[in-house]
């Protein structure tokens, strides 16, 4: 055999090689291919793993995706019902379920994270201006959220920190996104799986007025804090002053019972004493006088005494002695 047909043999070996391998192609079984001809596609999606055919160099293999994908929008401001802007990150799952369809439309992934970032942005923003802070932010209408017991009883006394009650709840807002969005990229040929919050932020113009209000609320409860211990304060300082007279009333009772029983005891002593003779009780009755008169007459005293009073009747007998001026005395009426 000459070189020439050799060569000849050769080519065509090569070039039927060629277009055997065009001719197959294979198919993963993570995703579906649309067979394109001159840039339309032909026949239906192939949606089954494995090795296939098409048309040599005249037809196009346009591999689909098959699995879930993910879309992650970027964080935008947004205003909610009550006139707060917030910052809203929202992610979402989706994948493509009329792949000719989809291809027709979109083309490629990157077209359809394109076309869901309008889709799922202007949902977005419908919903959280319908809204207000608290719906978007509470998890749902019936969470209660965890707080500190005596930070709760303050607040509950002074009527501040209370939440607002909720109609619907996070949870519902994200339902309303993803039913909407839903019906929108159904067109495309994609169905939208789940939608999602992943943060929310309080705007930078918003943060301050946010805090100040914290700190506003968290003054009032120590301000409550403080007048409840000066108020303590008092009733223990007041409760030590009632302890403090009840001890010395009642020293103080303690003392005259003890001294009204030392009297009785001295008298009933002085009794039995001079009660020994009549001129016994004569001698008493004279030094108990003259310590009567003692106690009662002073300078400048005025008495008024009937001539038969028993404590007059030592003066009336009383005679000054001749030669002897008396010392000035006070004056008795008699």
């Amino acid at each position: 055999m000459t070189p020439v047909k050799q060569t000849l043999i050769a080519m065509v070996v090569v070039a039927g090689a060629y277009v055997l391998m065009s001719s197959f192609y294979t198919v993963s079984e993570v995703e579906q291919v649309i067979i394109t001809q001159f840039g339309k596609p032909v026949g239906d999606p192939v949606t089954t793993a494995g090795l296939k055919i098409k048309a040599p160099f005249i037809q196009d293999v346009n591999p689909v995706e098959k699995r879930i994908l993910e879309w992650d929008g970027s964080p935008s401001d947004m205003p909610t019902k009550d006139k707060l802007y917030i910052s809203v990150d929202l992610f979402a799952r989706w994948r493509i379920t009329e792949p000719l369809q989809y291809f027709l439309r979109l083309r490629d992934e990157r077209s359809a994270q394109s076309r869901l970032d309008d889709i799922l942005g202007s949902e977005t923003r419908n919903a959280v201006a319908k809204h207000e802070l608290i719906e978007i932010i509470r998890t749902t209408k019936d969470r209660v959220p965890l707080r500190d017991a005596l930070l709760t009883e303050a607040e509950r006394k002074l009527d501040m920190g209370a939440l607002v009650p909720i109609q619907k709840g996070r949870k519902l807002v994200e339902q309303e996104i993803f039913a909407a969005a839903a019906e929108k990229v159904r067109v495309f040929g994609i169905e939208l799986l789940d939608i999602r919050f992943k943060r929310i932020n309080y705007n930078e113009s918003v943060r301050p007025k946010i805090y100040d209000r914290m700190i506003s609320e968290r003054r009032q409860i120590a301000e409550r804090f403080l007048s409840e211990g000066n108020g303590e304060a008092a009733r223990i300082r007041g409760n030590r002053v009632r302890d403090l007279n009840k001890i010395q009333s009642e020293a103080y009772r303690a003392v005259e019972e003890i001294r009204g029983v030392a009297d009785a005891k001295a008298t009933e002593i002085y009794a039995k004493a001079y009660n020994q003779s009549p001129a016994a009780v004569e001698f008493y009755e004279f030094t108990r006088t003259m310590q009567a008169y003692k106690s009662v007459i002073a300078e400048n005293t005025t008495l008024v005494l009937s001539t038969d009073s028993d404590l007059f009747k030592f003066l009336k007998a009383m005679t000054p002695d001749a030669g002897v001026v008396p010392a000035p005395r006070s004056r008795a009426n008699r």
